[in-house]
């Protein structure tokens, strides 16, 4: 290979994307997954809702835009309307009832959250077809009206369906009584996770992250939900955002200002707590 060919080959330039979603889990769980898939791609990126993610645009220029449907303020529709011909967009949504139809023309790609690898995988294998075939200036124009088909589409659907409920498949049993497992979607199956093997449950507002001491998993349950099922002589909230198996702690170490940490048995995070759950460990 002569060294003109070389210096075009190293000259091209890696992709790029931005990941716009109002929940941090989801956001920094998309990147991750993204890495693993897809090494070469760089996140400049995170918007926590519409209106940040096309300033963002505005300042990266990301060839690739991953744009929750549902954000605060600017939603993912009229985000991805602002941005539409200068980036693939890659719609997230909660509610696949109604994403499959409005996307069966196949031309814009979506996800279901919480996100499944092998679906991601395939979006991934999709966007690089896309990337190759499409100089940068154009790589986005020939999907224009299909996306503002599959934007009025969503935005039909979504004014029928303006509370799509979270259902049981988002994760707690329907019987009465302790919960005895979670429901979550690990890779591309469906994964009954005992309780008793949880070891801690951390949250932001609408979804939970479940851990266990062989992984982790995304749950569309908010954490007071889940508190009202769990076994209170197991479990205990050690922080607004924070549930811990007491079963699962290795030991407690004070830290400033009343608060503490927790270590685990089987895991290296390490847990706060917060002031007002600090009588819990007084005597350990």
């Amino acid at each position: 290979m002569s060294s003109s060919s070389q210096s075009a080959e190293f000259d091209i330039p890696a992709p790029t994307a931005l990941i716009a979603d109002d929940e941090p889990l989801l956001r920094d769980s998309l990147q991750r997954s993204l890495g693993l898939l897809w090494p070469e791609l760089r996140v400049v990126a995170q918007a926590r809702n519409g209106r940040e993610a096309v300033e963002m645009f505005e300042v990266h220029r990301p060839d690739i835009a991953f744009l929750d449907v549902h954000m605060p303020g600017l939603n993912g529709m009229e985000a991805a309307r602002q941005i539409a011909r200068q980036a693939h967009v890659v719609f997230v949504t909660a509610f696949e009832e109604y994403a499959l139809q409005a996307f069966e023309r196949g031309a814009i790609d979506y996800l279901v959250k919480p996100v499944d690898e092998v679906r991601l995988a395939d979006t991934v294998g999709r966007l690089k077809e896309r990337l190759a075939e499409q100089p940068r200036r154009s790589r986005a124009e020939g999907s224009q009206a299909a996306l503002e088909a599959v934007i009025d589409e969503l935005a039909r659907r979504m004014a029928r369906q303006p509370g799509a409920p979270v259902s049981a498949a988002a994760g707690l049993a329907t019987d009465s009584g302790p919960l005895q497992w979670i429901r979550a979607s690990v890779g591309s199956t469906l994964k009954l996770i005992p309780v008793d093997e949880i070891l801690f449950l951390r949250s932001d507002e609408k979804y939970t992250l479940v851990v266990t001491a062989e992984g982790e998993a995304l749950i569309r349950t908010p954490i007071r939900e889940l508190i009202e099922r769990l076994d209170a002589q197991r479990f205990v909230q050690v922080h607004r955002s924070v549930v811990v198996n007491l079963h699962a702690i290795s030991h407690v170490t004070r830290g400033p200002n009343e608060t503490a940490d927790l270590h685990l048995k089987a895991r290296p995070e390490v847990l706060p707590v917060s002031r007002s759950y600090l009588h819990l460990f007084r005597q350990m």
